[in-house]
């Protein structure tokens, strides 16, 4: 009997991660990619490769898909809408070897709180553009369950953060800054943690749900900052007022929503123990790893 297989539309920084779990376990794992350096360091990887974008959909999709049991997809939606969706649907109707499919999304889904907790149930009030797409993206995800079975599970991810992308490597490179704006609270959740949510939905799946997935500590984005700067006995950036912080509208806008994001759900149905329950933790263990360096035959 072959292994299961793990087809990706966007293999990015958390996709990856995951397929690469799978991968040590014997899983198959196919990805999409943009561009022939991005295809070339797939298949040195390990993972079957096809190219894929906005203008350019699969270009033989039945034959890409063959013998897929798992979907992932990490593209967001742009200005047109989603475009896994509105190349492939019906492949993906189709497709009746899946027996999971997990899509990507964001806690921004939920908009502006003022600081107040929210759960998977809590009405979604997004506030940009770029999060009412993500609300569209993920109907149209949901729609492909209730009107053609598609096993699909939606995951609301919180502020991304793993080596190479944590407050270690922006205060190592200069570009970490502690902006002040009273009340303002994140959420955030490690990159192995993602994987290791996934990881138990497909050992657990319940088509139609809906995971939030965050660690267990919101909190201001200085304090973190703060923390990787004692870490490595640095002093820490200057405080800068939020109205004085000159910063891109894109770095500006995720300040314009405040919000707590549940994790209950995670644990109570998927059985998920954090390995990193809050930044602390993920701080020291990736500083200890970086210390350490890798094991030695």
């Amino acid at each position: 009997m072959p292994s299961p297989r793990l087809f990706v539309f966007g293999p990015g920084y958390s996709a990856r991660v995951f397929a690469d779990r799978l991968r040590a376990e014997g899983w198959r794992i196919a990805a999409t990619c943009r561009g022939e350096d991005k295809r070339a360091a797939l298949e040195a990887g390990g993972i079957e490769a096809f190219p894929f974008d906005r203008d350019r959909p699969l270009a033989d999709a039945a034959a890409a898909l063959e013998g897929t049991t798992h979907l992932l997809v990490s593209i967001p939606p742009d200005a047109k809408g989603d475009p896994v969706l509105d190349h492939h649907a019906a492949d993906l109707a189709n497709l009746r070897t899946l027996d999971w499919a997990g899509y990507l999304s964001t806690t921004g889904v939920y908009g502006d709180t003022k600081g107040e907790w929210v759960s998977e149930a809590a009405w979604l009030r997004p506030t940009g553009e770029r999060q009412k797409r993500r609300v569209e993206a993920e109907r149209g995800w949901l729609s492909l369950y209730r009107q053609y079975g598609v096993p699909m599970h939606l995951f609301r991810l919180a502020g991304i953060y793993g080596p190479g992308r944590s407050a270690l490597d922006s205060v190592r490179d200069g570009t970490a800054r502690r902006v002040d704006k009273p009340g303002q609270v994140f959420c955030r959740i490690h990159v192995e943690d993602i994987a290791t949510v996934l990881r138990a939905s497909v050992a657990r799946p319940s088509p139609g749900s809906v995971y939030n997935v965050a660690d267990d500590l919101p909190c201001p984005s200085h304090e973190v900052v703060t923390y990787a700067c004692e870490l490595l006995g640095v002093e820490p950036p200057p405080m800068v007022p939020f109205e004085k912080a000159e910063m891109s509208p894109m770095a500006a806008s995720f300040y314009a929503d405040s919000r707590r994001v549940r994790n209950d759900r995670i644990k109570r149905q998927l059985g998920v123990t954090l390995a990193y329950p809050d930044y602390r933790a993920g701080l020291r263990a990736q500083l200890a790893a970086e210390r350490d360096g890798p094991p030695t035959a």
